[in-house]
């Protein structure tokens, strides 16, 4: 992955005999891969290889896409665990207080009692719950602290800074 990219998605199988693969989205609004025109998908293997998607449309928990020029299960079965990857020029737009899982992960996150702030550990995981996302943070001695991404524990983020402030809630452990 290049440090302009960011990575959209998972090819996690195929699906019927006419090139359509599934993706598992990591986006929280799937149908974000309707807008999508150019991916790069990052082979288990390392290989990049730029495709043009002609269809995205949503299944189950998946998006079934197909890209130009692969109109056959032959054609996609080596993409299988590919990564999908866009230009961050070309990503969607965020909103107030949305944030892309690319900038989240790998920050130091603090918890901020107002008169003194402690370092927690690292945000390694960001888990899609449906009501709220939730905040894998590992600690220095490898224990995991989940924490629920609502305004009453998220303090501030900062991206340049690379620092999350959070506000621990009762019965949240460190």
């Amino acid at each position: 992955m290049k440090a302009s990219e960011l990575q959209v998605g998972v090819i996690t199988g195929t699906h019927g005999i006419k090139g359509l693969v599934k993706v598992l989205p990591f986006t929280d609004d799937p149908e974000r891969f309707a807008n999508m025109h150019e991916v790069t998908a990052v082979c288990v293997n390392g290989q990049r290889i730029p495709l043009e998607i002609t269809h995205a449309g949503p299944h189950k928990d998946r998006i079934l896409v197909s890209f130009k020029g692969m109109d056959n299960i032959n054609l996609v079965e080596h993409l299988k665990g590919a990564e999908l990857y866009v230009e961050r020029k070309d990503a969607a737009p965020l909103g107030e207080d949305e944030y892309y899982f690319a900038d989240l992960i790998g920050m130091k996150v603090i918890r901020d009692d107002g008169d003194n702030e402690q370092m927690i550990g690292i945000l390694s995981d960001i888990m899609q719950t449906g009501a709220n996302d939730v905040y894998v943070v590992r600690s220095e001695s490898g224990h995991e602290i989940l924490i629920p991404a609502i305004r009453d524990c998220i303090v501030d983020v900062d991206i340049d800074a690379g620092v999350m402030k959070v506000r621990l809630l009762p019965g949240m452990e460190e």
